[in-house]
């Protein structure tokens, strides 16, 4: 198992593309882009569960009925949510790039991201269809994660080489994720591909397994976005007997898979709106896994803990505050936290209570980029991480005038 190049390219047979249309008004940026596998490929997907969906997650759940897919078109600058003509926009889109790749329309996952409620005008998505499949390429990967950025400062794609049965199998992905991230069952929008040949059933079961203790631990800003989505494509390429079960094949693609995920969910989190600084908080110690859950994802969340992080202020009073009203069932005598980084690592309570520390080293600790917030909460054999960002200045700026 190891980190490679090529993001969703890396696996064999898929080519993709990014351009800019005319959705976005700034030329500059890519607002459209294009997956496309060579054959047909097992598909799965979670999708938020805000009861507001936008268009396109409606639509896809028709589409991967089936389980198959063969290519992922997105648009970024408009979220197709809440339009009266939503459904036939997102029809639209899937018809533009079956007419343009011979795929079938109903296999074809789309998805947009960015304003909610605006209508969206296909145009200038049927404009720019002849250079999108134009630029398809296996070295196209970058160009298809800028094309899906909004407020992301950085483009988000890994890739990871694998074997299963003496076959050499790749996966790779791609993101978008800045605001709007708090979800449930899903996550900002990723797309996932690899040569991996596995049944649709076991990849749906392999998805939805992961998310449970990667994407659905990532929080921003508290808010479930509309238009959340995670699809993973899986065409069998690389020419592995077909996993149609939970065997030791299942399980090395189940650790490929949350290598992926857990590096995607980090650059997630670290590139928060206005984030100075990624959050990681690890809990151990607890008597059951949703117990430790509940806690990682009650610190990552707390906006008073997000905030002193940004001051680098060791305000860990903040951390038991958030556990104390997360629900769990926890001893607070027995709670203990240290923060960690490149600069060191120093502990700030003990038993539930403060203990003497350098105020100057915590400060120095706390300036780095990445943070870890440790936190035993007795002598459990569970543990849990949950990834987040700082509460800056920045992030009301962002969103105080991101319609207009």
């Amino acid at each position: 198992m190891k980190l490679i190049s090529g993001g969703i390219c890396a696996a064999k047979g898929f080519k993709a593309s990014g351009v800019h249309c005319g959705i976005r008004k700034n030329r500059t940026k890519k607002d459209l882009a294009l997956i496309v596998s060579d054959v047909p490929a097992s598909a799965a997907a979670v999708y938020t569960t805000n009861l507001v969906k936008g268009a396109p997650l409606l639509l896809n759940m028709r589409n991967l009925s089936d389980g198959k897919a063969q290519a992922v078109i997105c648009n970024s600058g408009n979220a197709n949510t809440c339009n009266a003509n939503g459904i036939q926009i997102a029809k639209e889109m899937c018809k533009l790039v079956s007419e343009a790749t011979g795929i079938p329309a109903n296999d074809v996952v789309v998805a947009s991201t960015g304003v909610i409620g605006q209508p969206l005008d296909i145009t200038p998505i049927a404009d720019g269809m002849a250079e999108l499949t134009a630029n398809l390429s296996y070295e196209g990967s970058n160009d298809a994660a800028t094309a899906i950025m909004t407020t992301d400062t950085v483009s988000k794609e890994v890739a990871v080489e694998f074997e299963i049965n003496g076959k050499v199998c790749r996966m790779g992905g791609i993101a978008k994720g800045s605001g709007m991230i708090h979800p449930n069952m899903a996550t900002m929008l990723v797309f996932i591909t690899t040569d991996c040949a596995i049944a649709p059933d076991m990849l749906q079961k392999a998805l939805s397994g992961d998310i449970k203790n990667t994407f659905n631990m990532v929080s921003v800003d508290g808010d479930t976005s509309t238009n959340d989505m995670v699809t993973v494509l899986a065409n069998g390429m690389a020419g592995n007997e077909v996993i149609t079960e939970e065997n030791q094949d299942f399980t090395v693609f189940m650790k490929a898979l949350n290598t992926l995920t857990v590096n995607l969910c980090r650059m997630i989190a670290g590139d928060g709106e206005g984030a100075t600084k990624l959050l990681e908080c690890v809990v151990t110690g607890a008597d059951d896994e949703e117990t430790a859950k509940i806690c990682a994802k009650s610190v990552i969340c707390s906006s008073l803990l997000k905030a002193a992080m940004f001051g680098a202020d060791a305000n860990w009073g903040r951390v038991l505050c958030a556990i104390g009203y997360s629900g769990a069932s926890v001893d607070v005598t027995k709670i203990d936290v240290s923060f960690k980084s490149n600069k060191g690592i120093i502990t700030v309570c003990q038993n539930g209570a403060g203990v003497p520390f350098s105020e100057e080293k915590a400060k120095e600790i706390l300036l780095e980029k990445e943070i870890d917030i440790l936190i035993s909460v007795g002598e459990g054999e569970f543990s849990a991480t949950a990834w987040g960002c700082d509460l800056t200045y920045d992030y009301v700026k962002i969103n105080g005038d991101y319609r207009t």
